[in-house]
């Protein structure tokens, strides 16, 4: 059997983003009904702290796949030419333990994080927000605008950077693009206030979203900070919110932005509403008005890697895309 190697290239054709909203819905639904193996992630710094190797591994059961993401973080990467999340997701043969596929990690991280905010804001956001704030100017934040647009009629994008020149740059390209007026401001606050849609895409560990700049009836997608020790919001912001998260289990352990505040004593482990694949199995209840704050903490989870590996790979054996490998697995006969 081949194993296909699926370069950065192809996966966004292979996983177009609207597609990959209901993929990232179908597993966690999954996820909510336990059909899944998830272990919490296992992570190796290198001694000076500069960067990680994480380890991902998951079994989901529907659609049916096995395997696990491999990726390296290096955060000295921001704002360079090499995206600060690299590697590779594995996908295994559930019948017979072969490799099928070996995808870019970067380009799935990039549509399915962003994908799972999409698939948040879907269930959470008012159905008229359309005003967006994109905190960050990187990769998450140019996928992000992509989701949100994919479940949301934007009217107004405003976007701000580490840099107003950063910023800028990220508004001509994506005016270019997509056609949508894109507004580069000077600060933080500039961008959230009036918003009805926030998206937090940056590598920051000191909040860059304050509670008091956040309007009644917004929807929050938190997405950059990923450890325990970092957070993009404020306490304010986290109480002012119904809080949702992708899997519980992970939140209570790594999801800074609900750990910090309560270490603080500002909330508790039930301040978390719920899963989202929980709104989907319709076990908690999504937004209650339209005045309430919704804030969805997404850590990015391994089931999200393999389901979108799992479609990759579907879509890559009937377009004849990739590049076939024999990788092996095959027992060697002897006379």
């Amino acid at each position: 059997m081949d194993t296909l190697i699926i370069p950065q290239s192809l996966v966004p054709e292979l996983l177009p983003m609207a597609e990959c909203i209901d993929v990232m819905a179908e597993a966690l639904l999954a996820l909510a009904k336990g059909d899944a193996v998830l272990p919490l992630r296992s992570m190796v710094w290198m001694p000076d702290q500069s960067g990680l190797l994480g380890l991902m591994p998951a079994y989901l059961g529907a659609p049916r796949s096995l395997g696990l993401k491999v990726i390296s973080y290096l955060p000295g990467n921001h704002g360079g030419d090499r995206d600060s999340h690299q590697g590779a997701v594995l996908l295994f043969d559930t019948a017979t333990g072969g490799l099928l596929a070996m995808i870019d990690a970067s380009s799935i991280t990039a549509i399915r994080t962003a994908a799972v905010s999409g698939l948040a804001t879907r269930l959470l956001a008012r159905e008229d927000a359309g005003d967006l704030a994109l905190l960050g100017s990187g990769v998450q934040a140019s996928t992000h605008l992509e989701a949100m647009r994919a479940v949301r009629k934007l009217r107004r994008v405003r976007v701000c950077s580490l840099s107003l020149p950063r910023a800028q740059a990220f508004a001509r390209h994506h005016e270019k693009t997509l056609g949508l007026p894109i507004e580069a401001v000077a600060t933080a606050k500039e961008a959230v206030l009036g918003a009805d849609l926030i998206c937090t895409t940056t590598p920051s560990r000191e909040p860059v979203l304050f509670g008091d700049w956040i309007a009644a009836g917004a929807h929050i997608n938190a997405v950059g900070a990923c450890f325990a020790a970092a957070r993009e919001l404020d306490t304010a912001a986290v109480v002012r919110s119904r809080l949702y998260v992708d899997r519980r289990e992970s939140a209570l352990a790594e999801a800074g932005d609900f750990l910090l505040p309560k270490t603080e004593g500002a909330i508790g482990d039930d301040h978390i509403v719920g899963e989202i694949g929980e709104i989907l199995a319709g076990r908690v209840p999504a937004r209650r008005s339209p005045r309430e704050i919704t804030l969805f903490k997404s850590l990015g989870i391994a089931i999200e890697d393999l389901a979108a590996a799992h479609r990759i790979h579907e879509h890559a054996r009937v377009l004849g895309k990739g590049i076939a490998v024999d990788f092996g697995g095959r027992r060697v006969a002897h006379d």
